[in-house]
Order: structure tokens, then sequence, then C-alpha cells
């Protein structure tokens, strides 16, 4: 590989996949090869450029097999689109190890999300009780968000904190849907971008973990470290997290 990563932005003209190709236009490292969108031919496209990532911003329902194609074709995917099932993420760690080429699914690149996620899992240690609730732009085609889901899997990986109360009332889903034991709960509003709230309860205190995201740019230094951290590894990385432990530390 060059000293230039090549990067192929699918997805190219969605609010994110906007955001990113700016990005990857104006880092110092990277050359945009091309930039693709629902209708296009993703394999053939990888092929023709040279990509040596692929990024993927369009849809859930086509995550997955946005992924397989392009880590087929030769290039290294990084998807950024929510929605991977838990088996997909399996999938999708077993096809990087199977082609040698690296890969990652990441729900959210904003770091303030990730640290939140992660003083959730230790809050979940020491607290008997949680509810994680999510705001999103109501054109978000997933609910609950990825996000939303990583916090409620890595707080029921601690094995401390439940949701807890009556299980449910009328009208039905008041209480949100349950992930492993934990209530989750989606809004959908206009004027929102990205918003995360985990709450604890124990006796007599409460605390509440809030990350806010006001613009969409404050995923792009994730998204470009995932880049280059994906672009020189043959490994598998699921959330940002992960890429930030394997990044050279300063």
């Amino acid at each position: 590989m060059s000293r230039w990563i090549r990067v192929l932005v699918n997805g190219a003209k969605g609010r994110m996949g906007t955001e990113a190709v700016r990005a990857v236009e104006k880092a110092g490292d990277m050359v945009l090869a091309a930039a693709t969108d629902l209708g296009d031919d993703l394999g053939a496209t990888v092929a023709a450029c040279g990509a040596d990532v692929v990024v993927d911003f369009t849809r859930p329902e086509d995550a997955f097999a946005n992924f397989r194609t392009a880590i087929r074709a030769g290039a290294r995917p990084v998807s950024g689109t929510t929605g991977f099932t838990p088996r997909q993420v399996k999938d999708a760690a077993a096809l990087v190890k199977r082609f040698g080429r690296g890969g990652a699914v990441v729900p959210n690149f904003a770091l303030g999300a990730v640290l939140a996620v992660k003083f959730a899992r230790e809050a979940a240690r020491h607290f008997p009780s949680v509810e994680v609730l999510e705001r999103h732009h109501e054109a978000k085609a997933d609910a609950p968000s990825g996000t939303a889901l990583l916090a409620a899997r890595a707080i029921a990986g601690a094995r401390g904190a439940r949701s807890r109360g009556r299980p449910e009332s009328a009208p039905e889903g008041a209480r949100g849907a349950v992930v492993e034991g934990v209530r989750v709960h989606a809004l959908r509003l206009g004027g929102s971008v990205a918003h995360l709230e985990v709450l604890f309860g124990g006796p007599g205190e409460t605390l509440t973990l809030k990350h806010d995201t006001l613009d969409r740019s404050c995923f792009m230094p994730g998204l470009l470290l995932a880049v280059r951290t994906v672009a020189g590894s043959k490994s598998f990385f699921h959330g940002l997290e992960e890429i930030l432990d394997a990044a050279p530390k300063p």
C-alpha cells in the first residue's frame, strides 16, 4: 500500500456520507478513490478504483451485505451503519479472519459516546438498577440505536445493574424494549442528532451518564482513526473502543 490510503465512501449522498467525503478529502494521508450510493455496484467500483478501505454509511438492511462485498472485492470495510445483529458481527469477524484483511463495525464514532459506554460498564457493577434512553433524528432507520444496544450489552456483561419494576403496563410498550435484561427507550424527534443517557439508581441516589452529539463533525476524527487503523491491520474491530485500544499511543 502507498502512503495514500485510497478510500471509497458508500452512502456518499446521505448526511454521514457527505461528512465522510469532506473528511477524507481534507485528510493529509488519504485520497477519495470513489463515492457511491444506493443502486451503484459496490463490488465493481472497489475493483475499478483500487480502494484500500470502504467506509459504509447506508441502510441497516444492507450493512452486512456491503461489508461482505467490500472485503470480497479486496478492500477493508469500515461500517458505520448501525443495525448489525450479534450474529452478523460474528460473521463479519469471520470474514476478516478468512480473507486476512482488517475490518471494523463501529456503531458510533464519537469519542464521548464511547467513553459513556465505558463508564456505564463500570457503574453497572455498583448500582442495582438501570435504564437506557436514546434520542435521534426522526429519519434514523433503526431503533434502538447501535450505541444504545452496545451500552445495554456492556451493562449486561458487567453482571450488576438490571432494569427493575413492573415488566409491563397498559398501553403495551410503555416500558421500552428489553436487551439482555436492560430496558432501552428510543425517541425520534426533529432537531435531534444523536443523544444517549444511561440512568442508574441505588439507595437514595441516582447517576446519569449523558452524551449529546451536536454536530456530525464530531464523528469524523473517530472515523479517520478507524480508516487508518484498519488500513494497516488484519484484525476485526467492534466499536471505537477497540480501535482506540489498538491505535499507537502518543
